[in-house]
């Protein structure tokens, strides 16, 4: 396996963005969600790039993590605002890593607590692969396999300016 040290974030977001026009300039209705945080900073760049009519959402999964009772209550928690009508919206969620599918799962089970959207499409910046649940992006800027103890973080800049950090345990 190839050790990866670094990444463009500034280039992935690009072609991230490029895919997504692609893929969806027919389609109506389209909102974005974020997942805290790194999710959230890219769902709002992808609603001023794409011109969307309804600002980004943004979802905080703490609580629905199936994990929860075990970890407890992050520190950080962060509020859900989901600032449009979920139902049949053709919503992209957006989480900056994706991983083992855990969050992704319960991103989609609180977004239905808002409604029915038409249809969830996942986009993610890397896919770093170890999959334990069946969930799969439509939109993926880098895919590698990662080693389970190395780490893909995301940061944004004060200038909005995004970087991403890969460690190795």
């Amino acid at each position: 396996m190839t050790l990866i040290t670094s990444l463009d974030a500034e280039a992935l977001y690009l072609d991230l963005l490029a895919s997504i026009k692609k893929q969806t300039s027919d389609t109506t209705n389209l909102a974005i969600v974020g997942i805290y945080s790194g999710g959230a900073w890219l769902a709002e760049r992808l609603v001023a790039d794409l011109a969307l009519d309804h600002p980004a959402g943004y979802i905080d999964v703490s609580f629905y993590r199936d994990d929860y009772s075990q970890k407890g209550l992050h520190p950080e928690v962060l509020p859900t605002k989901i600032p449009f009508d979920v139902n049949d919206a053709h919503i992209i969620l957006v989480d900056d890593v994706l991983y083992t599918g855990r969050t992704t799962r319960a991103a989609i089970n609180e977004l239905f607590d808002y409604g029915r959207p038409a249809r969830i499409m996942l986009a993610t910046l890397v896919d770093r692969g170890g999959r334990e649940l069946p969930i799969a992006a439509d939109f993926v800027a880098f895919s590698a396999n990662f080693e389970n103890t190395s780490s893909v973080h995301l940061q944004r800049a004060a200038d909005g300016t995004l970087s991403l950090s890969i460690d190795h345990a």
